[in-house]
């Protein structure tokens, strides 16, 4: 296991991603601009209102608006920016692209671009404008309309969106992330093993188990991997879906859920989550219903896993889950089976969901390729004596490989059990 003491405090948020960041735009942009059938993709920058994808390409520190432009001709890939003078030299030294061009400040680094890309027999000209997709939608209307006028008609007409680049892009991760997220996994899943054994059954709340777990996250010097107030989700009740932990006193016999994930080197998220239940006085196992639940639950998964190949759709995998959930009777649950991972807790990507839908999502038709990485759950509900559901949902994360799926750490296979403290 990796030690928790300031692993990734430690480190520069920056430089891991420094490299990172060049490979990706070097080696992973070209091809997925050849998928996305795009031979020049746009993005404008600015101060205060930036492109959401702008850290990845290298202009998140833009003053005054720059464009940046990637484009494939017959003498290979390129990336170069059109950039205000005051803010050139600084970008050339980042080395993240191949060229930087510096505009005088009375001068449009937009017009600039505009000139360069009207020169060129560019046949489309992707742009951050997306109905579907929140990353590729950085482009504001004042912006589109000062594109347009300044490429004039003709060059106006070939644009489109970069949906389709900014997908075949972000959603295939590098080795060197995988390895960034494995080691961040192990702590988020070596943590909520570790605040299950400071649970007091009848005085410990499900926002106690909470606060430990943020302790962890502020010693080793790592963020939320989503929304703060609902990170870590402890639920010792019936199902809340996304939510915040409360303060209910965890007693014996609940079955516990906790949802969590942390951000490293301000980049890199997980998504984990792991299951308890609290023994009664003179037990020493599960009782046979709860027992035989979480089996169900992490077969569900297991059958999730063994679907995930390259060319399978999401959808197909929530199918192989939601089959043996129906053969278990098993409640209905609406959650997807899974989501990518990456970036952000729910990335872009193929939805792992949609089977019980009468028509298939766009997200969820989408193939699973080599360098994907998901979040998936093992599922199984059931209805409570009150009335009210509660569910398994076990999640791992995994890697799409050549051959199949690998854990990025091992999945949980038994039931945590707490114990009655003296």
């Amino acid at each position: 296991m990796v030690s928790s003491q300031n692993i990734f405090a430690a480190l520069d948020p920056g430089s891991a991603w420094a490299e990172i960041r060049k490979e990706r735009i070097a080696s992973l942009l070209p091809k997925a601009m050849k998928a996305a059938n795009v031979d020049l993709w746009l993005t404008l920058c600015r101060e205060n209102n930036n492109d959401p994808i702008a850290d990845h390409i290298g202009c998140e520190n833009a003053g005054s608006q720059a464009a940046f432009v990637f484009y494939i001709d017959n003498q290979g890939f390129h990336s170069t920016a059109f950039s205000p003078e005051s803010e050139a030299t600084a970008l050339a030294d980042t080395q993240v692209l191949n060229k930087v061009i510096a505009v005088p400040r009375s001068q449009s680094a937009l017009q600039a671009a505009a000139e360069f890309i009207k020169k060129k027999n560019f046949q489309s000209i992707a742009v951050n404008s997306s109905t579907s997709n929140a990353q590729a939608d950085g482009l504001s209307y004042t912006q589109r309309m000062a594109l347009e006028n300044a490429l004039g008609k003709t060059q106006s007409a070939k644009l489109v969106s970069s949906e389709e680049v900014i997908y075949q892009w972000l959603s295939i991760k590098l080795p060197a992330e995988v390895e960034i997220m494995r080691k961040a996994a192990e702590l988020t899943a070596k943590w909520q093993l570790e605040a299950y054994q400071t649970i007091i059954p009848g005085k410990t709340r499900d926002s106690d188990v909470a606060a430990f777990l943020k302790a962890k996250m502020a010693e080793a010097g790592v963020t939320d991997g989503w929304a703060a107030d609902q990170n870590p989700n402890v639920n010792s009740g019936p199902d809340r879906g996304h939510s915040h932990s409360t303060n209910k006193i965890i007693q014996p016999g609940d079955v516990i859920q906790t949802d969590f994930g942390i951000r490293v080197h301000d980049r890199w998220v997980t998504d984990i989550q792991r299951f308890a239940y609290v023994l009664k006085p003179g037990e020493t196992k599960a009782p046979a219903d709860i027992q035989s639940y979480w089996e169900k639950g992490r077969n569900g998964g297991k059958a999730a896993f063994d679907a995930m190949k390259p060319g399978v759709r999401g959808v197909d995998v929530d199918a192989a889950q939601r089959e043996l959930m129906a053969a278990n009777g098993s409640e209905p649950l609406m959650w997807s089976t899974g989501h990518p991972v990456g970036y952000v807790a729910h990335d872009t990507g193929p939805n792992l969901g949609g089977s019980q839908m009468a028509e298939v999502r766009p997200s969820s038709a989408r193939k699973l390729k080599a360098g994907m990485v998901f979040a998936f759950d093992g599922f199984h509900a059931w209805k409570r004596a009150d009335g009210t559901q509660k569910s398994i949902s076990v999640e791992e994360m995994v890697v799409i490989t050549k051959d199949g799926a690998e854990y990025l750490i091992p999945p949980q296979q038994e039931l945590v059990l707490v114990k009655a403290k003296p």
